[in-house]
């Protein structure tokens, strides 16, 4: 990891960029701000939040998507076999709403 010491670093800096990387969307917020976004230390550690933010929010789609897929096939396969198969929280709203 690249670390280097910058003296006009400020107290302010410093906690908006802790604050960037704890909620992404915060960088997205700084770099509108004029004044935010004219300091290095931010918009740098600004850019690099929303990035990971990014990644993360695709790496966690991708990983529920493909565990809900694995869940289909399961419920796939048991009423292949002839089950009724009942889905957590779904399966009741259906029947409230005399979808089912």
């Amino acid at each position: 990891m690249n670390q280097t010491t910058n003296t006009d670093v400020t107290n302010d800096d410093k906690l908006w960029s802790l604050v960037s990387y704890i909620f992404p969307i915060i960088g997205l917020v700084l770099l509108l701000i004029d004044d935010k976004k004219n300091r290095p230390f931010i918009r740098y550690n600004a850019i690099q939040s929303l990035m990971l933010g990014a990644i993360s929010l695709v790496l966690t789609f991708a990983f529920v998507g493909f565990l809900l897929w694995i869940y289909s096939i399961y419920l796939g396969l048991k009423s292949y076999n002839g089950e009724t198969v009942t889905i957590p929280l779904l399966t009741d709203f259906g029947k409230s709403q005399n979808w089912l």
